[in-house]
């Protein structure tokens, strides 16, 4: 009569060699945990450096400067034309790189996205420096002014490379995700495609303030020199990211009825805070003075 022998205790099959490869895979594991190899650990240094807080630069006379770090903030509006969900608040312009590639390499994919993010606080991905597009000349220091060109440089990546804010012609091939417009990238590589200008809010006041300084903290309009269409936030268009949910950048003028530039187009460079250096003005709140006389003087009361 047949009896089973066998029972748990008795190894059957490749069990020699289940042996190794665990032993194997174990080994690799903790080598790749000595070296910083492993997902996880490539996943923190990467946050813990885009989202280090940062210090802006503190505007002494009210304009901004090359060499200064600001913030671009598209200030929160009410959509008009639109329909459906869209994001409130200030959107600041921040850098967006690829959940995959980032989490595989420990630098940033080239070129890497930006995105607009309901947050005003300083960070390593969305605090940009003014640099001129001339290497040859020395503008640290000096004024911005309407219609002069500039960049707008952030570093990124644990090496601390400059990445530059960047857009071209849109084609078949290249465009934005959501609404297929013009698209806006940051990159490394130094082109004329890098530069941008200040324009005045007002479109007929442009040419009068064409040549005076760039104002902080106050709405402007900034073209992209090559292509001269302006820098837009779409809060009606969001896309999955590295961080959630953000709004899309692209480079198209979105003009009303008369010929003005939406508010989707309008940014603020915003400079930091003297009082607290970890806020920025915007934190400040206006005196209430100065709103009772902007009132009195929509009312015609004369003060």
């Amino acid at each position: 009569m047949a009896r089973n022998v066998y029972g748990p205790g008795v190894r059957m099959g490749n069990w020699n060699e289940d042996v190794y490869q665990e032993e194997e895979r174990l080994r690799h594991f903790l080598e790749k945990r000595e070296k910083g190899e492993l997902l996880i650990q490539k996943n923190r240094r990467l946050k813990k450096h885009i989202l280090r807080p940062l210090q802006l630069s503190i505007s002494e006379d009210g304009y901004v400067h090359y060499g200064d770090k600001v913030i671009l903030v598209n200030p929160d509006h009410v959509l008009t034309e639109e329909v459906g969900m869209y994001m409130r608040g200030d959107l600041s312009l921040c850098m967006s790189p690829d959940e995959i590639k980032a989490q595989l390499n420990d630098d940033l994919e080239i070129p890497c996205g930006v995105t607009g993010v309901p947050t005003i606080a300083p960070m390593g991905r969305n605090t940009f420096t003014i640099l001129s597009n001339n290497a040859n000349s020395c503008n640290m220091g000096q004024v911005v002014v309407y219609g002069q060109d500039f960049c707008l440089g952030i570093p990124a990546g644990l090496e601390g490379k400059m990445l530059y804010l960047t857009s071209d012609h849109r084609t078949l091939l290249k465009s934005s995700v959501k609404s297929w417009l013009q698209e806006v990238t940051l990159t490394d590589t130094v082109t004329h495609l890098n530069w941008w200008q200040a324009a005045f809010l007002d479109p007929q006041l442009r040419l009068e303030y064409e040549g005076f300084p760039v104002p902080a903290n106050e709405k402007i309009v900034i073209y992209h020199r090559h292509t001269n269409r302006a820098l837009a936030v779409h809060r009606n268009l969001s896309l999955r990211t590295y961080f959630g949910k953000e709004a899309e950048v692209a480079a198209h003028t979105h003009f009303d009825p008369h010929r003005v530039e939406r508010p989707k187009n309008h940014w603020m460079l915003v400079t930091g805070n003297p009082r607290n250096k970890s806020n920025t003005m915007l934190d400040i709140s206006k005196p209430i003075a100065v709103d009772t006389r902007a009132v009195e003087q929509a009312m015609g009361i004369n003060t």
